[in-house]
């Protein structure tokens, strides 16, 4: 029988001689449960645009990226969070966090938090007790650096670095890993206290957490795909980050989320992709 290393339950930060600690996300913790609701995931796609996002603001709603941006102009009721999984955006882009964060429920990788360490490490310093790390199941030290303190223990960083391959976690009660899929491996969370599984896009990550803490239904926006030529709603020409969506929809995203439709409708919860750009290419989402 497989051992599968337990995660660790906090990561601690040293900003100016400051160490400020942030708790690993938790589906036990009481304030995360979702339990019966419907939750939308608002991603990042020009297709956000031709929403009537009025009709959104009362259903609980996870951002991910930039689209927290969007609650400069409109009025959301119950953010019940905002995922950032890789540490690009917060580099590419550090002043949205600066505009538009203001403490709502942060989950986020190490490298992510790394970075905000180093750009905004006074957003930490005040709000680390909204934030909550998520960790990906098969490389969850993979941080750029080693200075972080994992409940004291030391790791080496060529340890750091190491990737799990998925199909260690096949039997894992908390994982569905499809050993089938030629092209890449892949697979999908149905408790991320245990980690996540990466598919190319932050949107993936902000599923796997929704169903995690018990969400009844969730309705995705925005996860375009076949237009990430265009920037996203909240760039323009002049300020797009590169986007690698193009390179692994085929092989990773678009069956990816096929399984994790599949996964969460054996355990009644229905995922719904409502891009118009995307949703033909996904089966049952």
């Amino acid at each position: 029988m497989a051992l599968y290393l337990r995660l660790p339950t906090t990561a601690s930060f040293n900003i100016d001689n400051e160490l400020v600690v942030i708790n690993a996300f938790n589906a036990n913790e009481a304030e995360q449960s979702l339990l019966g609701k419907d939750v939308n995931i608002i991603a990042s796609g020009p297709s956000i645009q031709q929403l009537v996002l009025s009709d959104l603001s009362d259903t609980p709603t996870i951002f991910v990226n930039g689209s927290i941006s969007l609650t400069a102009e409109h009025n959301f009721n119950d953010i019940v969070g905002y995922v950032i999984s890789d540490a690009r955006f917060i580099n590419h882009q550090p002043e949205i966090l600066r505009q538009h964060y203001t403490g709502q429920p942060l989950y986020a990788t190490l490298a992510v938090f790394e970075a905000m360490a180093t750009t905004h490490p006074d957003i930490m310093r005040t709000y680390h007790h909204a934030m909550r790390v998520l960790y990906p199941v098969d490389r969850p030290w993979g941080v750029k650096s080693n200075k972080l303190s994992f409940n004291k223990l030391i790791f080496k960083k060529k340890r750091l670095n190491k990737k799990t391959p998925l199909s260690y976690f096949i039997n894992h009660p908390n994982f569905v890993i499809a050993s089938t899929h030629s092209a890449a491996e892949i697979g999908v969370s149905l408790n991320v206290t245990h980690g996540f599984v990466e598919a190319g896009t932050v949107a993936y990550v902000a599923t796997q957490l929704a169903f995690s803490r018990l969400a009844a239904t969730i309705h995705l926006y925005g996860i375009d795909l076949l237009n990430s030529d265009q920037p996203r709603f909240y760039e323009n020409d002049g300020n797009s980050a590169p986007s690698t969506l193009s390179k692994v929809m085929s092989e990773r995203i678009v069956p990816s989320f096929n399984l994790l439709g599949r996964a969460y409708r054996a355990h009644g919860v229905t995922v719904i992709n409502h891009s118009p750009v995307s949703k033909d290419l996904f089966n049952g989402l």
